[in-house]
């Protein structure tokens, strides 16, 4: 797959150094502790669940990039690929339900805070027996947006198998050969303004 990291920009890793510090976003869910371990900051003194405050922190310009993979038989994915599904274009279909959990994310995860979205990029990859589907998401703001990009990857996965349930099902009407894997960040970066 191609690369979506603009030039100049530089990874949290590369800003400090630390793989530690890239694995907890600088701070948005974590905190380092007096003691030097990670501390969750999505929980109060008395342990309960809040939101983090975000309001001090600057705006920056941030970008995240989520990647997955939905397995399938050799024969969907050549449907797929010669838009000979019964319910209609799959790649494009699963795009716009990319794109629309993206921007709805706030309203599915609880403690998520609603961030402007400056751009998305979808990105898929056919092989024989899968689909891999990469997103981007861009937003200036005071938190990251990788729970954006882990959104749209899953949900886009997620059309794809709606699209091409009927060709996936077997005589029972399960799905043997049909699972959803390696969600993951693939990217995430952050840039002053």
């Amino acid at each position: 797959m191609r690369s979506l990291a603009p030039s100049g920009v530089k990874t949290l890793s590369e800003e400090s150094g630390s793989p530690e510090a890239n694995r907890n976003g600088g701070g948005d869910a974590t905190g380092d502790g007096a003691d030097g371990e990670t501390e969750l900051t999505h929980t109060d003194d008395e342990g309960e669940v809040q939101m983090v405050d975000v309001g001090d922190k600057p705006d920056t310009a941030r970008r995240a990039v989520a990647a997955g993979v939905i397995r399938l038989q050799a024969s969907t994915v050549a449907a797929i690929r010669d838009d000979e599904v019964s319910k209609g274009d799959v790649l494009a279909t699963a795009r716009v339900g990319a794109v629309q959990a993206v921007k709805h994310t706030w309203e599915t995860i609880p403690m998520c805070h609603q961030i402007p979205i400056t751009n998305v990029e979808t990105d898929f990859e056919l092989g024989d027996e899968r689909v891999t589907l990469e997103v981007a998401v861009e937003t200036t703001g005071k938190t990251g947006c990788e729970m954006e990009a882990l959104e749209g990857v899953t949900t886009g996965l997620n059309v794809v198998w709606d699209m091409v349930k009927a060709a996936e099902k077997d005589a029972e009407g399960q799905y043997p050969d049909t699972r959803i894997e390696d969600v993951r960040v693939v990217q995430k970066q952050k840039r002053e303004l």
